[in-house]
């Protein structure tokens, strides 16, 4: 039979997923709103970011709870203190899902006139990142949570080509500096999606392994001083 205490740690993991499919809808809306000029939908997003934050603070409690009453172990004690992070992490992207909708809105206020390359590859690169490191998650899947890993940095190069494209518009025409700056910032907010992911990813390497694949370069500098 499940202990009541496992039962708790199930209903984290429901929870986490609950904020999961919150934060990737709201992405998805906000970069659909971005591309359609829909102001409602881009609103929406912008609202319904309370929900989110009401979730994230309801799961904090929830994991400071276990870890004050249970007091547990090894791996639990591992998938507690990386439900914390994998559920800031998940509340950040969704305040990225905000700041693409209030740039949208102000993208809104006059003529499209820019149309910077690469910015629904980024998305498709970071929103499939962010599916795949939850899954990583559900099923305990290091392979997978390391293959999210290594897709930061194509997001990373995908990233540079568009600002250079971005900034390439704004030195021909300097009348698209504003929607320039505009599209540059939604530019970075879909990065840090990827960051994050990547970051849950790291985060399920160690909940399911207990091996830090953090700063690699800092770890393998330490090992080369020894």
């Amino acid at each position: 039979m499940t202990s009541p205490f496992h039962r708790e740690l199930e209903d984290l993991k429901v929870n986490l997923l609950k904020m999961a499919s919150m934060v990737e809808e709201a992405l998805r809306n906000a970069v659909q709103a971005l591309n359609a000029r829909d102001g409602v939908m881009a609103a929406t997003v912008i609202e319904e970011d309370d929900q989110i934050n009401a979730m994230e603070n309801f799961i904090d409690h929830q994991c400071l709870k276990l870890l004050a009453l249970k007091q547990p172990m090894a791996i639990d004690l591992r998938f507690i203190t990386m439900a914390m992070k994998i559920n800031l992490a998940l509340e950040r992207i969704g305040d990225q899902a905000v700041n693409i909708a209030e740039r949208t809105l102000l993208l809104m206020e006059e003529p499209l006139i820019m149309r910077p390359l690469g910015v629904n590859k980024l998305a498709r690169i970071s929103e499939q990142m962010l599916q795949d490191s939850m899954n990583a998650f559900v099923h305990r899947d290091v392979r997978l949570a390391e293959s999210v890993c290594e897709r930061d940095d194509e997001a990373d190069e995908v990233y540079l080509r568009l600002v250079c494209d971005i900034l390439e518009h704004m030195t021909v025409d300097p009348s698209l500096i504003m929607q320039g700056v505009h599209f540059t910032v939604i530019a970075q907010n879909l990065e840090r999606v990827a960051d994050q992911a990547t970051n849950i990813s790291e985060d399920v390497v160690y909940m399911v392994t207990g091996r830090v694949i953090k700063h690699k370069s800092l770890s393998q500098n330490s090992v080369t001083k020894k």
